[in-house]
């Protein structure tokens, strides 16, 4: 029923245990795994001259190299379970609408993602990646804790 399946990963340990769940899932389904991993770039933008701006360019790359990294401990996992791969690296400020476009993209037909289930203020200013992607697909979404 499942043959290609989106697994999006910030490396955290839920997104860990949900890489387990997913090649789980993929070996019963015979299916795939497309892993995303969306690294987010620097959020700073001076509004004024005289600003002390970061290098940007140095958080830049240490963020995508940390996206490879995530990504490949899932491409690991999945050769190890012999479950075919294919992985993604990408930068957004929007981690959910890469998801979506991702699933859309490749073909996917379930997004089995970690839910990080915050609450209170931590919500309300880190928002809800899985809400997002919930409120912005058609597919279904198996959400793992």
């Amino acid at each position: 029923m499942f043959k290609n399946i989106l697994l999006p990963t910030d490396g955290s340990g839920l997104s860990v245990k949900a890489t387990d769940t997913a090649i789980r899932f993929a070996q019963v389904h015979g299916a795939r795994i497309v892993s995303i991993c969306v690294a987010q770039p620097f959020p700073f933008v001076p509004m004024a001259e005289g600003a002390v701006v970061p290098d940007t360019a140095v958080f830049e790359t240490q963020i995508n190299a940390a996206a490879k990294i995530n990504i490949d401990k899932v491409a690991a996992s999945c050769a190890a379970a012999g479950v075919p791969f294919e992985g993604i690296v990408t930068a957004s400020h929007s981690p959910y609408e890469e998801i979506v476009a991702a699933a859309e993209k490749h073909g996917c037909d379930i997004i089995l993602m970690a839910s990080h289930g915050r609450k209170g203020l931590n919500k309300l200013f880190l928002g809800s990646e899985t809400q997002k992607v919930l409120a912005h697909t058609t597919l279904p979404v198996l959400v793992l804790r």
